[in-house]
C-alpha cells in the first residue's frame, strides 16, 4: 500500500511540546516526545502493562511516563520503572527512527537497521534570509496515491480553485511530463502574455510590481518518493525571460507538500509554501499562508468525495489521459518500490524462520 523503508514527515517541530503526541502513520500508531537531552524520540503508542496508549500520559525529566500505572519508559522502548513493580522482565516496545530536521519531525516506519538520515530530502529554504516559509496541517480521508496525482496534475487548478489560482490557461497550455533518473518525475507548464490569477496579483503588489500588465506563469511539478511533491510556481512581467527572470520582475515560491499516509485511506497533509520574495515581512507569510490554506481546503473536499465514490465503486476502471501522466508515472515508482521492499521481506523471511 505504501512505502515503510523511507523517511516521512511525522510532525512539525512545533507540534512537539512538553506533552507526547500520538500520531498513527502507514498503520503504526506512535507516539513521539523529547528526552532527555530533548531530543525527539519515536515508540510504538502501547504500554507493555495493558496496553494504553502512551501518548494520554506526559512526559518527565526526558522519560514518557503512561497515564495509566505510571510505567515510565525510555527512548530506546525499554521499561525505565513502575511504581511498586520489578520491571526487568517486561517486554520492550518497539521505537522508530526519527530525525528533526527543517522544521519536520521524520520519521522511519519501516526496518530501522535500513535507516539513513542522509536520505532525507534537503530543504534549501529552511533558516536562509533569502526565503521565508509559512504553511500547516490538514488530516484528509484519502488514500495518499490520491494527492499526488491532484499534486502532479494542476489542471485541476481552473476548476477547483477558480477563484484564486485558477485560470483557462491553464487548460489550454498543454504540460510535459518527463521521468528524470530512477526516482523523480517532473510535469511542467509555461503560460506566456496571460493575466495574472487573483492569488498571483496579490503576490505581485506585494513585492511592489504591478498587477495589471502581462506576465508569464510557470508550474514546475517534481514527485520524489515515497510522497513528497515540490512544484515551482511564480508569475513574472512579460519581456524578461520568464521562469529565468531577475527577481525584480517576478514572485517565485515553492510549494512544499508532504504527504504521509495515516491508514490506507487517510493521510496526514503537510503543506506550506516558500517563498523568494519579501522574506522579511511576516504579515506577508500569515496572509499567503492564510490564503493557500484556503486553497488546499478546497482540494480537501473533492478528495474526500473522491475517495468515498472510488470506495463505492471498486470495479470501475478510470481513465488515464495526458493530463494525468505525472501522477500516473509517480504510481509506477511507487509500485516499483513496493515489490522492492516485498521482495526483501520475502527474502528476509526463511532466515528469521531459521532463527526462530
Amino acid at each position: 500500500m505504501f512505502p515503510k523503508n523511507t523517511w516521512y514527515v511525522a510532525a512539525s517541530a512545533g507540534e512537539i511540546t512538553d506533552k507526547p503526541l500520538g500520531r498513527k502513520i502507514c498503520n503504526e500508531p506512535m507516539v513521539f516526545y523529547r528526552g532527555p537531552d530533548k531530543r525527539i524520540a519515536a515508540l510504538e503508542d502501547f504500554c507493555p502493562h495493558r496496553g494504553a496508549p502512551l501518548s494520554l500520559g506526559y512526559v518527565c525529566e526526558g522519560k514518557l511516563v503512561c497515564g495509566y500505572h505510571g510505567l515510565e519508559m525510555g527512548c530506546d522502548g525499554k521499561t525505565i520503572a513502575m511504581p511498586g513493580q520489578r520491571v526487568r522482565g517486561f517486554p520492550p516496545i518497539r521505537s522508530f527512527p526519527v530525525e528533526e530536521r527543517y522544521g519536520f519531525i521524520w520519521v522511519w516506519p519501516g526496518d530501522a537497521a535500513l535507516a539513513n538520515p542522509a536520505e532525507i530530502p534537503v530543504m534549501e529554504w529552511h533558516d536562509n534570509p533569502e526565503w521565508a516559509y509559512g504553511g500547516g496541517l490538514y488530516h484528509i480521508n484519502c488514500d495518499y496515491r490520491l494527492m499526488v496525482d491532484n499534486l502532479m496534475d494542476l489542471t485541476h487548478e481552473t476548476y477547483v480553485h477558480a477563484t484564486s489560482i485558477g485560470q483557462k490557461e491553464i487548460d489550454e497550455v498543454p504540460c510535459k511530463t518527463e521521468l528524470q533518473g530512477e526516482n523523480m518525475v517532473v510535469t511542467s507548464r509555461f503560460m506566456e502574455n496571460i493575466s495574472a490569477p487573483p492569488f498571483w496579483a496579490a503576490a505581485l503588489r506585494s513585492n511592489n510590481l504591478a498587477d495589471d500588465v502581462p506576465v508569464d506563469r510557470g508550474q514546475i511539478c517534481r514527485f520524489t518518493p515515497p510522497s513528497h511533491v515540490m512544484i515551482e510556481v511564480g508569475v513574472a512581467h512579460v519581456g524578461h525571460g520568464g521562469y529565468d527572470a531577475p527577481a525584480e520582475h517576478k514572485v517565485y515560491s515553492v510549494v512544499v507538500d508532504f504527504i504521509t499516509p495515516e491508514t490506507d485511506t487517510s493521510i496526514h497533509y503537510f503543506w506550506g509554501m516558500a517563498r523568494k520574495f519579501n522574506p522579511q515581512d511576516q504579515a506577508l507569510t500569515d496572509t499567503i499562508r492564510e490564503g493557500q490554506g484556503k486553497i488546499f481546503a478546497e482540494d480537501l473536499e473533492m478528495l474526500e468525495r473522491q475517495q468515498k465514490n472510488l470506495l463505492a465503486y471498486p470495479e470501475r476502471k478510470l481513465l488515464k489521459l495526458n493530463i494525468d501522466a505525472g501522477g500516473v508515472q509517480s504510481r509506477r515508482i511507487i509500485d516499483r518500490i513496493l515489490e522492492q521492499e516485498a521482495a526483501l521481506a520475502a527474502s528476509a523471511a526463511p532466515a528469521a524462520s531459521a532463527q526462530a
